[in-house]
């Protein structure tokens, strides 16, 4: 087959347009490769290998977590982490949850110093938190305190004895598993039996808010009503330390604690692999993350089971 002039001409322009296509479909490959792996986290993509402070976020209802005990377990150990600034903004949670926040991050404070900025909210275990590091800022109009434990619970007994409904029960013991929300009238002894467990959690928290903030359990025990207190209020009772946010805690680690100036402020965050921990799982979770979805969370539970540590108002959303 002859070809003239204008088809070999037309087929050297198609050849390069495929060329020119096929570059830029590797190279939209290779950003996506390159998004896909900073977004996952990993850290040779996230600046974490270079000296910095590690910011870590305590945001929402806070839980017993064991990929955030792992994280602030990593912080501890890594040469690159110089200090700590711990952003809280969360009403609270789980006692449980908020003792590991405390207990990780006072680990940490024996290796770097680690700073604590309040938002809106760092109220009962987000308190607990903050305590736990060298240094407390609060805006003035942040909500704090509300230093105290709970436990709640419902009853239904006397209802359903009205419409004649009864839930028959084989136990060891009176109060095995009570408080029961079928048991009326309530078991003697179960109320009890939650006041001392409510109480002796809170005689911690009393403990550790006195030794923390330098004061005296009597007075420890003044603000520790379950009272909510604004930013200003809270510096003059001595339960934060300054005034200011992210900017004042990077001064103070520069000025008292010797973190070497310019040093980037790194976001550390907890790996959660969405499904599993496979390539594909970690692509999903960071496609997600680019269209603002957190895919991982679909495998929290987020329930606030046992005592708990949190302010919230009448009428709120809040469990």
């Amino acid at each position: 087959m002859i070809l003239d002039a204008d088809a070999i001409v037309e087929r050297r322009r198609l050849r390069r347009r495929l060329y020119l296509w096929r570059g830029l479909t590797l190279l939209l490959a290779l950003v996506l490769v390159a998004a896909l792996g900073f977004y996952a986290g990993g850290d040779r993509f996230g600046g974490k290998g270079a000296p910095h402070i590690a910011r870590v976020t305590v945001s929402g209802m806070i839980l017993a977590d064991p990929a955030q005990r792992k994280m602030l377990k990593d912080i501890a150990e890594s040469d690159a982490v110089k200090a700590v600034i711990v952003a809280i903004d969360s009403p609270g949670g789980t006692t449980v949850g908020g003792e590991e926040l405390y207990d990780g991050l006072r680990a940490i404070a024996g290796k770097k110093p680690v700073a604590a900025t309040m938002g809106t909210l760092a109220t009962s275990a987000g308190y607990m938190t903050a305590i736990a590091t060298d240094r407390i800022f609060a805006e003035r109009t942040s909500i704090t305190g509300s230093i105290g434990v709970l436990f709640q619970y419902g009853s239904v007994g006397e209802l359903m004895q009205k419409i004649g409904v009864e839930v028959k029960t084989v136990k060891s013991a009176p109060l095995k598993a009570e408080p029961s929300p079928f048991t009326y009238p309530e078991q003697p002894g179960a109320a009890a039996m939650i006041q001392r467990l409510v109480d002796d959690t809170y005689a911690w928290f009393v403990d550790i808010v006195a030794e923390r903030r330098g004061l005296s359990r009597p007075d420890a025990l003044k603000v520790a009503d379950g009272s909510i207190y604004s930013g200003r209020q809270a510096l003059g009772l001595k339960l934060v330390d300054e005034i200011g946010g992210e900017d004042a805690a990077v001064a103070w680690l520069e000025k008292e604690k010797g973190v070497a100036k310019d040093l980037q402020v790194v976001d550390w965050k907890p790996e959660r692999p969405y499904g599993g921990f496979s390539l594909a799982d970690r692509a999903m979770a960071a496609a997600g993350r680019l269209v603002g979805l957190d895919l991982s969370a679909w495998n929290s539970e987020g329930r606030l089971d046992g005592l708990v540590s949190v302010w919230h108002p009448q009428g709120s959303d809040l469990p």
